[in-house]
């Protein structure tokens, strides 16, 4: 065996060994300075940024919605609260399984598909780390059920809220209106910092034209959390600053008594104060319930009112449109004596049907609601009797064109300008607006019979309510308005509703007072329209007012209106009555339209003299001005007209 060969080998196996080990000691030094560099890396140039992150970690922003302004009424009652609730809020980038999460707790808090659909449309307008409503309104069995498994759904936390209520309900949907959910096209548009954790909006009514008052500014809260992102303690807080109130000018009491008075007919009413333009009440019949939007109204609910065929959502005092019929006869008599086409004492014949001049034989004529009319009758006899005759010539005087720029003066066919969203302006006909609605020329009898309020004419509750207050006013137009004032909810005092100075109209007195006294003799007169329904009888002050009874269907007969079968009649037309009183110190006009009326007179007369009783007793003594005539007294004169 030869041992000499070996050593040699034994030798260079060392020196290999030596050099695997130095490269390995090498290399292993080289990551050791490599880890060390990333760490006075990590530790000295990016300290500031991890070090922000670290405490981003362990402290939460958490937004604080401000409380919305309260509304109130003109004697301090409250129409719209903030009431204490709870909900179920989920952070999407805690929850890792959303649709499995949303299943288990289904069955620990019920969860309805609405819950859930609003649910993932309101992860479109979040991000991933915000709070996300998922369930509002919680009872207190859901609350106490979620705690005892709370641990099972991280991400799933109960937050206290505050949540609109309205105590009346229905009474003042239409007016109030009601907050709902922001919805997608809501949020792209909102401010986000103003709206940073906010849930609802105004949607309708004065929630919405309001909004900017309402709302508030939102504060926040810094909170430390531990690793289960649990709050530990509030490290710094600047609180939410509320919305504003609102102390409005209707009253409560007179808007509970108009709803009565409807006593379930479908309609509109609306009372203004002539003296300064202050809504008093604001009716729409029927109506909802606006606490089944704040949080979200279920398919079912929504699905009922858009079905019932009466149209419950539909703000009939701001957005009906009905032909006015006669009452536009008090307006357009004023415009006669205004413009020097009649003097109050100048008579028309009326002999039951009235021709265009010129017109040849056979022609179409236009009747009067009697028969053989009302003979020989002036201003003041034409309004009282509403004797269709009289108005048919005076329109045709007119002419279409004055006729419109007349009665434009008196807000028809604009909107009034309440603090309302959504109003419409109602339809006064004229050559151009029927050439752009219906591209048809204009013919001579639509003038005739715009002079009765008929034909393409549309007006609003609150239109008509608009111009009777600006002509009991004496012909001073106030912009007509809800809000009375605004205050922080403090100390502070409220701030008086700056509204637009008031236009004069007419300066004529006497021509006021013939028109007036026309209306007087429909309320007193035996020959008045709404003489039989009695509504001036016991009533402390004058009445003066206005009948309407406009035809949805033309006539196809020869008969005249004295079918004894009222709800057939009801079938055919709209009732109006329009009032102010007192008549010398006018401090509350009324309009009242029922879409299901016989007669102005008997079905919607009645209505306005149950608002007027409620206006009389809300109404302190010392603001009542002086008894122009008491129960059982002569009314006052008004000259009778002569039968043919």
């Amino acid at each position: 065996m030869n041992t000499r060969g070996e050593l040699p080998d034994e030798r260079a196996k060392r020196a290999r060994f030596g050099r695997r080990a130095l490269a390995g000691f090498a290399i292993m030094l080289a990551l050791v300075m490599v880890v060390a560099g990333r760490f006075v890396y990590l530790q000295v140039y990016e300290h500031a940024e991890y070090s922000t992150r670290a405490k981003a970690n362990r402290v939460r922003l958490r937004h604080l919605p401000p409380p919305r302004g309260l509304i109130y009424d003109r004697e301090g009652k409250l129409l719209a609260d903030n009431v204490p609730a709870f909900r179920l809020d989920v952070v999407p980038d805690k929850v890792k399984h959303m649709s499995a999460m949303l299943q288990r707790l289904s069955a620990i808090v019920p969860l309805t598909a609405d819950d859930i659909r609003r649910f993932k449309q309101s992860l479109k307008q979040h991000r991933s780390f915000d709070s996300v409503p998922l369930k509002f309104h919680l009872t207190e069995s859901e609350r106490d059920r979620f705690a005892v498994d709370q641990w099972q759904f991280p991400g799933v936390n109960i937050t206290p809220y505050l949540t609109r209520n309205y105590p009346y309900g229905a009474e003042f949907a239409h007016v109030v209106g009601y907050v709902g959910r922001i919805d997608e096209k809501e949020q792209a548009r909102l401010n986000p910092d103003l709206y940073a954790g906010t849930t609802h909006i105004g949607k309708t009514g004065l929630e919405k034209e309001y909004e900017s008052l309402l709302h508030g500014t939102p504060g926040y809260e810094v909170v430390e959390v531990n690793a289960d992102q649990r709050p530990l303690r509030v490290l710094q807080r600047v609180p939410a600053k509320p919305g504003k109130n609102l102390y409005l000018t209707i009253d409560e009491r007179l808007q509970k008594a108009t709803i009565a008075a409807f006593d379930g007919q479908t309609g509109a009413a609306v009372a203004i104060d002539p003296r300064n333009g202050d809504v008093l009440a604001l009716v729409t019949v029927p109506s909802f319930d606006p606490n089944l939007f704040v949080n979200g109204i279920s398919q079912a609910d929504y699905s009922a009112l858009l079905d019932n065929p009466e149209k419950p959502l539909l703000n009939r005092a701001i957005r009906g449109g009905y032909p006015p019929g006669s009452t536009v006869k008090p307006f357009l008599g004023l415009g006669g004596l205004e413009l020097g086409l009649r003097t109050p004492d100048d008579t028309v014949l009326s002999t039951g049907t009235w021709y265009i001049p010129g017109s040849p034989p056979g022609a179409r004529g236009y009747r009067d609601d009697t028969r053989y009319g009302a003979g020989r009758v002036d201003l003041m006899q034409a309004i009282t009797r509403s004797v269709n005759t009289y108005f048919y010539s005076l329109a045709w005087k007119m002419g279409i064109g004055r006729l419109d720029a007349w009665m434009s003066k008196f807000g028809f066919g604009k909107p009034s300008g309440i603090d309302l969203p959504d109003e419409t302006g109602g339809v006064l006909p004229s050559p151009e607006w029927k050439r752009e609605t219906y591209h048809k020329p204009w013919y001579p009898g639509e003038t005739v019979i715009s002079g009765i309020g008929q034909g393409y004419w549309m007006v609003t509750p609150m239109q008509m309510a608009h111009a009777l207050a600006t002509l009991a006013g004496g012909g001073l137009s106030h912009t007509p308005h809800l809000l009375a004032a605004t205050s922080d909810g403090l100390e502070s005092p409220e701030i008086p509703y700056k509204q637009p100075p008031p236009v004069q109209i007419t300066h004529a007195p006497a021509d006021l007072e013939a028109v007036k006294q026309g209306m007087l003799g429909v309320v007193y007169n035996p020959l008045g329209t709404a003489y039989a329904a009695g509504i001036g009888k016991g009533f402390p002050y004058l009445i003066a007012g206005k009948t309407g009874t406009a035809e949805r269907y033309s006539r196809t007969t020869n008969a005249y209106n004295t079918d004894k079968n009222l709800a057939y009649l009801a079938s055919r037309h709209r009732a109006w009555f329009i009032c102010y009183t007192p008549a010398n110190h006018p401090q509350i006009a009324v309009a009242v339209a029922l879409e299901h009326g016989a007669w102005g007179g008997s079905a919607a007369a009645p209505i306005a003299r149950k608002m007027l009783d409620q206006w009389l007793a809300d109404t302190p003594p010392s603001q009542r001005p002086p008894v122009q005539v008491t129960a059982g007294a002569t009314p006052p004169a008004t000259s009778a007209a002569t039968t043919p």
